[in-house]
């Protein structure tokens, strides 16, 4: 388990910088100014210049990517309930999240950001969770299905 874990983790990472990469670029496009919009602002100020901020989104993406993939791993503990594993993942990705978000300004830092990031985050959460519930149930009911007949 620790070494799948590790594996996750490092294609993870990569994968989680190329992913804001594509947000960063979609994000561009949307403004509809010309101009590639890499970070927010407030963090480029805050980092000093730019590139500082870039770099330092870029390393926290990594981390982003890291911590979802690993956190993968929890969907196989198969000695726990789903209400269990579904719990630690909440909890595992929630705490990798909300820090990054946080640091990253990718959120307002007011007590209102933080509330509306925190109903964000676990809407999403409960949007995906009960798709892939609901299509594993399916999936599980169709092999019954050819099972008996």
């Amino acid at each position: 388990m620790k070494k799948e874990l590790i594996k996750r983790c490092l294609l993870g990472a990569p994968l989680g910088l190329a992913i804001s990469t594509i947000i960063t670029i979609v994000i561009s496009l949307f403004y509809g100014d010309g101009q590639f919009h890499a970070v927010v602002p407030e963090l480029a100020s805050e980092m000093g210049s730019e590139i500082n901020a870039v770099l330092f989104q870029a390393g926290l993406s990594m981390i982003y990517g890291a911590a979802w993939a690993g956190a993968s791993v929890i969907w196989e503990a198969e000695h726990w309930s789903l209400l269990k594993m579904t719990l630690v993942h909440l909890l595992v990705t929630s705490l990798a999240s909300f820090p990054i978000a946080y640091f990253a300004r990718w959120m307002p830092q007011s007590a209102a950001g933080i509330l509306i990031y925190v109903g964000i985050f676990v809407s999403i959460y409960a949007v995906i969770w009960f798709s892939q519930y609901a299509g594993m149930k399916k999936r599980i009911k169709e092999l019954n299905d050819k099972l008996q007949g």
